[in-house]
């Protein structure tokens, strides 16, 4: 090869490096403008659902069966399985949860199953972005358990979904086929709440009467530690009067066996209430309030 070929070469070389280094550079970005241009076999999917003051999320790919033999053919028993398609299926929880009645730090994890017959394994892994199971690491799992799976309709596209069980808890369902499988999620909701609660009274400032009111709502209608609402509600009404903290104070008042002051607490409430021109939401829950009581007096 002469000279003036060995240059175009070395120019092409060097031109092929360059294109290389900025699809590399580019990343998830061409990835992701080929997924628009070419969609997916198995789609993109997430699902998220708050679970008390947790935020649970789900996200997968979703394979469809296409006539395909799915349990013990496509996805094999006994083996890992990615719980879906191409990457990893991944699960995050935004504060420290129970899974399976076993606690999980809050975060994001690998969700791989073991598929079987009559008994499913289910895996929490630390590496939560992987490429299938190629790479997984049993050293790595954090939270290993097993489930039955159950029969069901008939799902032609793998599905997670959340289900709210409770104020406190949730059901991860996994249907594909005419088979689920599923698990719960579960929040210690007092103690995020108690958290929650003492770091926001702290930062609130020393004339911050409606967090103080919030709070002493939020202990009255969990029906807990009424002395302590009682004490938030004065605070708030030493800070300020309203309709809204004598409102709450009068709840506390009648929750706590002291019918006549709590009457007289919601007087003073729906007055200020009149006085301020308040608005029609702020005024009908007291006025509904005053004539439950006074049908409820009257039956004693």
């Amino acid at each position: 090869m002469n000279t003036s070929g060995l240059k175009k070469l070395s120019l092409m070389l060097i031109a092929c490096c360059v294109a290389l280094n900025l699809t590399a550079q580019a990343g998830n970005s061409v990835a992701d403008d080929l997924n628009y241009m070419f969609p997916q076999k198995s789609p993109r999917a997430s699902v998220s659902q708050a679970v008390g003051t947790c935020n649970v999320t789900i996200e997968y790919h979703r394979p469809r069966i296409r006539n395909r033999a799915i349990w013990g053919e496509l996805v094999p028993f006994g083996e890992v399985w990615r719980t879906g398609a191409n990457e990893a299926t991944a699960i995050g929880f935004s504060q420290d949860v129970k899974v399976a009645g076993n606690p999980v730090p809050a975060g994001k994890y690998a969700l791989f199953t073991i598929p079987g017959r009559e008994k499913w394994v289910v895996i929490l892994n630390k590496r939560h972005n992987q490429i299938g199971a190629f790479e997984y690491n049993p050293a790595e799992d954090i939270l290993r358990f097993d489930v039955r799976p159950v029969a069901t309709s008939f799902t032609e596209y793998l599905t997670f979904e959340i289900y709210p069980a409770s104020d406190s808890s949730a059901y991860v369902d996994l249907d594909w086929e005419r088979l689920r499988v599923y698990f719960l999620v579960e929040v210690d909701l007092d103690k995020a709440i108690e958290a929650r609660m003492k770091e926001i009274l702290a930062r609130a400032s020393k004339n911050d009467w409606n967090t103080r009111c919030e709070a002493a709502q939020y202990l009255l209608d969990a029906e807990k530690d009424l002395p302590r609402a009682m004490r938030l509600i004065e605070e708030s009404i030493k800070i300020r009067q309203t309709p809204q903290n004598l409102f709450v104070k009068a709840q506390i008042l009648r929750w706590a066996g002291s019918p006549a002051d709590a009457t007289k607490a919601l007087e003073q409430a729906i007055d200020l209430a009149s006085k301020q021109n308040a608005a029609p939401s702020v005024v009908k829950p007291m006025e509904d309030t005053r004539s439950q009581w006074q049908r409820a007096d009257q039956r004693r």
